[in-house]
């Protein structure tokens, strides 16, 4: 992370949450989460939204990602969080939404747009302000993930434009998921065609006032 970049956070509470992901996850998923900190904080500078905001949301994004599938479940239903039937077949999936519990209950996370941010970064939401985009897009898109053709126009858009970027990258994991052949949460669908009809709605005004 670029020294001026590092300005804006709480150094305590980074120190506190890296402490805590260092005894329940691999320290190859805390490099994936540093990742995901320093680009989120790139593209907060670049669309001018709350750096402090998406660096926490980032740090805390994967809190609840090594936990056991039966731990997933039982913290949603304690919840409320509405547990689908393909959240029922594959419980990471939940991962994300009880990861915004742990930010609550663990780190005294209040800051909606936070919880948010770390309850949306894996299957999207439909109208999702500007820093859950960002996170969303982080978390698809740091350089880990790899230097393809497609990624690095997914990193492009990205910078260029949120709303756009979530709708390709959508297509982009629709894309995968259906070449293995793996299961696709309603929820992602839905992302992909809130920010697709979004993009084109926007394009039309574009049009109709040139």
């Amino acid at each position: 992370m670029l020294p001026d970049q590092t300005l804006e956070l709480n150094f305590t509470e980074r120190d506190r949450v890296l402490a805590w992901l260092a005894e329940n996850v691999p320290q190859s998923r805390i490099q994936h989460i540093l990742r995901v900190e320093q680009m989120a904080i790139a593209l907060a500078q670049h669309h001018q939204v709350d750096v402090e905001k998406a660096a926490k949301a980032a740090l805390m994004h994967d809190l609840a990602k090594y936990f056991k599938p039966q731990k997933l479940l039982t913290m949603a239903q304690a919840a409320g969080i509405e547990i689908d039937p393909v959240s029922q077949a594959n419980p990471h999936l939940l991962h994300a939404d009880v990861g915004a519990l742990i930010a609550r209950e663990t780190f005294s996370i209040n800051d909606e747009d936070v919880c948010l941010a770390i309850a949306n970064h894996t299957l999207g939401k439909p109208g999702m302000n500007a820093l859950s985009c960002i996170i969303f897009l982080a978390d698809s898109l740091e350089p880990g993930r790899g230097e393809t053709p497609e990624l690095e126009e997914l990193r492009k858009a990205s910078y260029h434009n949120l709303e756009r970027a979530v709708w390709l990258t959508c297509d982009y994991s629709l894309q995968l998921l259906i070449a293995n052949h793996r299961l696709i949460h309603p929820r992602t669908v839905a992302t992909r065609n809130w920010f697709l009809q979004k993009v084109k709605n926007s394009q039309q005004v574009t049009d109709k006032t040139a």
